[in-house]
């Protein structure tokens, strides 16, 4: 075998580098985001025999719903990847990058035993340049393609060495060999085709046989008149050792899928449920497309599936005609390679089988898979057309006269196919311009229409993506799948009477329940969203609660194992993705005010995946609702011993222990802010929450550091503006308080108690009663019944030495809270100073107006104070601070078409209310301990108006 020479590494690995630069700024594009973005197997978090267990994109190998694609080194590439840039693609398209030089100069070396030193590094440069590469290159769950083929090539090399000077069996070659299988087949499937590659080469290269001589070898042995040489019989041996590592491989890759194949539907693969002849027909005629693609790489679309490629229903088509033709040349180059000897034949031999064998577990001619075509399957047999070409191309060169003309041809192939692998990288950049290029070729494909969509759904083009959904529903009016995302895109835009017809119409296309046949049989289960996504939308509606219920059972009972009807999903936008729903049967049974049966509903689902961090967070929600907080912790810690950075169980749990009051907990509720906001570093609620942990434990230059990062996140956020101002309060910094309650009140004018501490600061430091009547006197305008606030503008007029109004106006506060005794005792000591105002001669004006100002000023550090603790006792005063902090909303969305896969639910306003307003013993002894405190200073103040 001739030695690669440095020159021709370098050489293919440049051209490489110069076909796919570009890729390294492509994104996560279609199956990148189910098996990078949305696996869990990639996190370090996961534990590494997950990855034996799990298919190619996370879904456990014993689940229905698993595609049965056992690629578990793959995976682990994908895992390093991110335990070195997480998430970051660049890396993940340069190590593609990388692999793809690697394979081009194995293939160099396998080109070497057949080929001429020039003839064979032609073919590497076409296989490095072939555009249908793009796919298995610049898609990053191509690597499997990459990996796959790397083994292969490398078991194939050392096979090679397996014959001695003397003829012998050199049997290390051969262990490595079969281990280098194994590990390919890991990688992908079809590497287990290498063994076939090894027994042609044997058979027909290495021992020189012909078919007339192998047929005479075994006449001449059955009719006694010879026997089988040394050489047949050595070579049956390691033929023999082969094939029963062959058999093993297989019977471990069937014991992985439990004997079960994968279901796909008819969106999926239309011609592998059709009837006979429909789908040989088709799948046939499925072979010379394949091959065109890659004689004229020209027209390459990302997704062949749905209606891209028409079914061929009769014997009359004349598509027949080139499967015709294809098998006709298939069979003249088998003819060829079998029946002669010469060095030509070898090389056809051995093209055709890199060609054929690989390509087999993907023809669909034995059991179907989930695609009707796929660019990155022809990874592998592209070698072999690569092989024929360059062979092509000597002969051709070898004819004096054409010499020139071949090489000038052979440079212009490359050259363009150089120029179309770069442009084509640049399809791959987001799903956007990949599913947009790709309805440039294909436009019968509704999946197309749908991906499109979905894009522009990330993107917020709600009405533009609608017109790409109703589009798809067009191209195929039976999908299940384009009428639910109609249905969400409706509902996106609010037209909730649309979204219902539109979910109603993919509700109706759903197979009949037929008893005694698995439902899933006859339809992608990721369909049955249909009645969360409808049960989603009406249950907004409280009077069709019990219509949605009715929705998830009827769900339920068609899958009991049917996750997504039991916990809370939510959506991320794209076609064929699975990602969880914000809206299940749970939290419909909590907003029905039936918490033991949610409780019930998520217990069940639990016995279905007891690893689901998201149940449990939503069990532990379901237990805030049943007042049973110690055991919502336990399960919100159950949930984070599964999944460390579950974001909502961070931060919930961590309010929960805040919320508890009691000291011990609070570093645990601390570090968990710290690192919810790592993980969400641009939500303001958690560097708030920090801001109100460290208020508590009286670290004031700490909490007024995260209390600025939350109000710089997100200007005008009201608990933290109005908490900072409380803080610099509460510090006797109250001009600085002031310019922040004017930031708070020019976002929220309506803010009651920003409005209260406001004039409280104006009338005690800067002594402003025009300005803290105004804020008084605005409190009443909103809210004429406010106690509180009547009550401090009485104090007003009493500071103005309005002596006469000031008991007008506590007379009218009197009436107003007939049992609050401060009251009746201030309105007291002003009649008694009129009257002896009035027996002293005096005009009836006040002099003395600093006490009641200092009376007022110690009732609103009271009120503010009970605000800071979430109470609100202060009369009249708004929502607590506690209380905004709590309030993280979420709205219910549908998923996807046919999609859910495992996030969870925010707490909802509701269930947070309940939470604030239950205070334990500790915050009610607080309370009376600052109210009796309150009321001593009170009886100060009396005491120096009585004696004045």
């Amino acid at each position: 075998m001739a030695v690669v020479s440095w020159k021709e590494i370098c050489l293919l690995t440049g051209l490489v580098v110069g076909c796919y630069w570009n890729s390294l700024f492509c994104g996560f594009v279609f199956d990148d985001v189910s098996a990078i973005l949305d696996n869990k197997d990639l996190r370090p978090t996961t534990p590494l025999k997950n990855l034996f267990l799990n298919d190619f994109w996370g879904t456990p190998m014993s689940e229905e719903r698993s595609h049965k694609s056992y690629r578990p080194l793959t995976v682990l590439t994908f895992r390093l990847n991110y335990l070195f840039s997480e998430l970051s693609s660049s890396s993940y398209h340069l190590f593609n990058v990388v692999l793809h030089a690697v394979v081009c100069v194995l293939f160099l070396h396998f080109c070497r035993l057949l080929l001429d030193r020039s003839t064979s590094l032609i073919a590497a440069l076409l296989f490095a340049v072939h555009p249908i590469h793009t796919e298995a290159v610049t898609g990053v769950v191509g690597r499997a393609e990459l990996l796959s083929s790397i083994f292969l090539l490398a078991a194939f090399l050392a096979y090679t060495k397996s014959k001695g000077a003397d003829h012998s069996i050199v049997w290390s070659p051969i262990i490595s060999t079969v281990f280098l299988v194994a590990v390919a087949t890991l990688c992908k499937e079809q590497g287990i085709t290498v063994i076939g590659i090894c027994c042609i080469y044997e058979v027909f290269v290495a021992q020189g046989f012909t078919l007339p001589m192998l047929i005479d070898t075994l006449l001449q042995v059955l009719r006694g008149k010879d026997v089988f040489p040394y050489a047949v019989l050595q070579t049956l041996l390691k033929l023999i050792v082969l094939i029963i590592s062959t058999l093993l491989l297989v019977i471990v890759r069937v014991q992985v899928i439990q004997s079960q194949l994968p279901v796909f539907t008819r969106f999926d693969n239309p011609a592998a449920v059709s009837s006979t002849p429909t789908r040989q027909l088709t799948f046939n005629y499925l072979l010379p497309v394949n091959a065109w693609l890659l004689l004229n790489p020209s027209e390459l679309c990302c997704d062949w599936t749905m209606g891209t490629i028409p079914l061929v229903e009769s014997l009359l088509d004349p598509r027949n005609f080139a499967t015709l033709v294809f098998y006709g040349l298939l069979s003249f180059l088998a003819y060829h390679s079998l029946w002669y000897s010469h060095s030509s034949a070898k090389i056809v031999m051995m093209a055709l089988s890199l060609i054929v064998l690989p390509f087999i577990p993907a023809s669909n001619l034995f059991f179907p898979v989930g695609f009707v075509v796929a660019e990155r399957v022809l990874y592998v047999p592209s070698m072999g057309f690569c092989v024929l070409v360059a062979h092509g191309f000597k002969l051709l060169s070898q004819r004096g006269g054409l010499k020139k003309m071949s090489w000038l041809l052979m440079g212009v192939l490359l050259t363009t196919h150089t120029l179309k692998t770069f442009n084509r990288n640049w399809d791959w950049e987001s799903e956007y311009t990949l599913f947009t290029s790709a309805l440039k070729v294909n436009r019968n494909n509704a999946k197309l229409w749908n991906n499109v969509g979905h894009a522009l759904e990330n993107q917020n083009s709600y009405e533009r993506a609608l017109r790409y959904f109703l589009q798809a529903t067009r191209v195929q009016p039976d999908d299940i799948g384009a009428h639910m995302n109609v249905g969400r895109t409706y509902k996106n835009l609010n037209r909730s009477r649309e979204a219902e017809e539109a979910y109603l119409i993919a509700k109706s296309l759903m197979p009949q329940i037929i008893p005694g046949k698995k439902y899933a049989t006859r339809v992608a289960p990721n369909h049955l969203n249909v009645y969360i996504n409808l049960a989603n939308l009406i249950r907004a509606n409280d009077s069709r609660l019990e219509e949605a219920d009715q929705l998830y059972r009827q769900a339920i009972s068609m899958r009991p194992d049917f996750k997504q009807a039991y916990i809370s999903r939510q959506v991320s936008v794209h076609a064929d993705r699975i990602f969880e729903m914000s809206c299940e049967r749970g939290e419909l049974l909590l907003k029905m005010n039936k918490p033991s049966e949610a409780k019930d509903a998520y217990l069940r689902a639990l016995e279905l995946d007891h690893t689901n961090a998201d149940l449990w967070y939503n069990l532990a929600i379901v237990n805030i609702e049943m007042k049973d907080p110690s055991e919502a912790l336990r399960n919100f810690n159950r949930a984070l011993d599964l999944n460390p950075r579950h974001k909502l169980a961070l931060f919930n749990s961590a309010l929960l222990m805040q919320e508890s009051g009691e000291a011990k907990f609070r570093p645990e509720a601390n570090r968990r802010f710290l690192t919810y906001v790592k993980e969400e570093p641009d939500d303001a609620n958690g560097y708030f929450n920090l801001g109100m942990l460290a208020m508590d434990a009286n670290e004031n230059e700490e909490a007024e550091h995260w209390m600025r990062e939350a109000i710089r996140l997100q200007p005008g956020f009201r608990s933290a503006l109005f908490n900072l101002a409380l803080l610099y309060s509460q510090s006797q910094r109250e001009l600085d308080a002031l310019p922040v309650l004017e930031e708070l009140l020019r976002y929220h004018p309506e803010h009651v108690k920003g409005l209260i501490l406001k004039g409280d600061i104006l009338m005690n430091h800067r002594k402003d009663t025009l300005g803290a009547k105004a804020c008084f006197e605005r409190i009443l305008n909103m809210d004429p019944s406010n106690v509180q606030a009547k009550h401090n503008l009485c104090v007003v007029y009493f500071e103005e030495r309005e002596l006469q109004r000031a008991e007008r106006c506590l007379v009218e506060t009197l009436a107003m809270a007939p049992h609050e005794e401060y009251i009746r005792r201030h309105l007291t000591i002003v009649r008694n100073k009129m009257a002896a105002m009035s027996a002293a001669g005096q005009p009836i004006v006040q002099t003395e107006g600093d006490s009641v100002a200092d009376k007022q000023q110690e009732q609103h550090q009271q009120g503010k104070k009970e605000e800071e603790e979430g109470q609100g006792v202060a009369s009249g005063a708004g929502e607590g601070a506690r209380k905004e902090k709590n309030l993280r909303k979420s709205s219910p969305t549908d998923s996807v078409s046919g999609q859910g896969h495992g996030q969870s639910k925010k707490l909802d306003a509701g269930q947070h209310d309940k939470r604030t307003n239950s205070k334990s013993t500790k915050e009610i002894k607080d309370i009376e301990k600052k109210r009796a405190a309150a009321l001593k200073r009170l009886e100060e103040i009396e005491r120096i108006l009585s004696s004045d």
